[in-house]
């Protein structure tokens, strides 16, 4: 009995090939999806990071601006305060040497002789009394205030010393006598006052700013 040859088994390796080479094209298909799902995230997440860099600049300009903005806002509200208060200050110097006048022609006549005036010269001096009373009156509505530092502490921001007075019964630096009234206007000294300080006295204790509120309560 003749042997019968076995046909060659090609089908079967062929559709393995093909079989393969379809795993390979989809693996290599998905890999280029992949690939591009990557750079495609590489490329948003690059673009997100640039726009919340230029938002955070915009951000940081725009906070500037407004600062500056609101600086310079301030500063034309004070400057235009300052203008009301201070504005008038050189004005208010010349009418100082109105009130320094009334002031010298009071100071010429002692109590005695205002007590025993009559007739015109009593009618004149209560005149000139009546005017400076007045005139301080206008200056404090204008915020200009006169200082009366007799009795107070030497203060080199709001008086100028003239002259020592050798005075053991008050302290040192104590204000013994005024030679020419002070004025203050806003928070700004328009005129030292010219005064005279004792000196040989005990030391003047320090006054801290608690004690001046205890006092003033």
């Amino acid at each position: 009995m003749s042997e019968q040859k076995r046909a060659p088994e090609t089908g079967g390796d062929a559709s393995e090939n093909g079989v393969n080479a379809g795993v390979n094209e989809a693996t290599a298909e998905a890999e280029a999806l992949a690939t591009a799902d990557q750079e495609i995230g590489g490329d948003f997440a690059a673009e997100k990071q640039r726009l919340e860099a230029e938002i955070a600049s915009l951000k940081d300009k725009f906070l500037r601006a407004f600062a500056e903005a609101e600086n310079i806002r301030r500063r034309a509200e004070k400057e235009v305060v300052d203008a009301k208060t201070y504005g008038i200050a050189s004005f208010a110097r010349d009418v100082l040497n109105v009130a320094d006048d009334l002031a010298r022609a009071l100071g010429t006549v002692d109590e005695e002789a205002k007590a025993t005036a009559d007739g015109a010269v009593k009618g004149l001096l209560e005149g000139l009394e009546l005017t400076e009373r007045g005139l301080v009156k206008a200056l404090e509505k204008h915020g200009i205030r006169k200082i009366e530092p007799k009795g107070e502490k030497f203060d080199p921001n709001l008086h100028q010393a003239m002259f020592e007075v050798p005075d053991p019964s008050v302290p040192s630096g104590t204000v013994v006598q005024v030679v020419q009234s002070g004025y203050v206007i806003g928070e700004r000294v328009l005129r030292p006052a010219m005064v005279g300080v004792a000196r040989g006295g005990p030391k003047a204790e320090a006054t801290s700013g608690k004690d001046k509120e205890a006092g003033a309560a």
